[in-house]
């Protein structure tokens, strides 16, 4: 082999190994833990104003799991706002959920990187840290108080029918509708959860809830109490 062959040979192996390198990297997802990699979901509760967003309920109950401390949630905040992006030193600073205590645990996966690379996540992962709050309202009684479009921390703790318990056992996965081809709205999440309410009764959650043509739909949902 001539020393111009022997250059061209390596010239072209260094490209193909480039090539290679370079594709890895753009087709690799980027994994982040929370809370250690990143703050978390910038929000208080699984509950969205619908019909893009979600409020967990059959019919008869309705079940709002908290990922973050409810006694930290602002009584300001409209909680069908869904994230609240309020930064938390009034003009500046982050937002002001990550102010509040997560009560679970996770990770992220992103196309490119997180935020401010991509503005969401394309796949999130909660698990509970030993025990998560979930209260529970009649649907009829939380239907009323969201007819004006706002509902307060305050407003949903004042519902009569409140039934307030910790979760056991809580997982989730949340596939974020931004960045999906179909737009907001288009996400979708599955989720079971298992526990106890202060009475000493038992609950059971099983959720399944998918966006299609922007509207947030449960495919499946039980809410049991025994």
């Amino acid at each position: 082999m001539t020393s111009i062959q022997m250059k061209t040979s390596l010239s072209s192996i260094f490209y193909l190994a480039l090539v290679l390198l370079f594709a890895g990297a753009a087709s690799a997802n980027v994994n982040t833990p929370f809370p250690d990699a990143n703050p978390g979901p910038p929000f208080y509760a699984f509950l969205d104003r619908p019909p893009q967003g979600e409020i967990f309920q059959d019919g008869a109950w309705a079940a709002i799991v908290w990922v973050r401390n409810p006694a930290c949630v602002p009584a300001d905040f409209n909680l069908l706002d869904g994230a609240d992006l309020t930064p938390a030193f009034g003009s500046f600073g982050p937002p002001r959920a990550f102010q509040c205590e997560l009560t679970v645990h996770g990770h992220a996966i992103w196309k490119n990187g997180p935020a401010p690379i991509d503005p969401a996540p394309i796949q999130v992962t909660y698990q509970g840290n030993g025990t998560v709050p979930v209260w529970f309202a009649h649907w009829d009684e939380l239907q009323a108080a969201i007819a004006d479009d706002t509902l307060t921390v305050g407003e949903l703790a004042g519902l009569p029918s409140l039934e307030v318990g910790s979760a056991l056992f809580m997982e989730a996965v949340q596939q974020p509708g931004l960045l999906r081809p179909q737009g907001l709205g288009n996400g979708k999440i599955e989720l079971a959860a298992f526990g106890r309410l202060v009475d000493g009764r038992f609950f059971q959650i099983e959720v399944r809830e998918m966006g299609v043509n922007q509207v947030s739909t449960l495919r499946h949902i039980r809410i049991a109490f025994r």
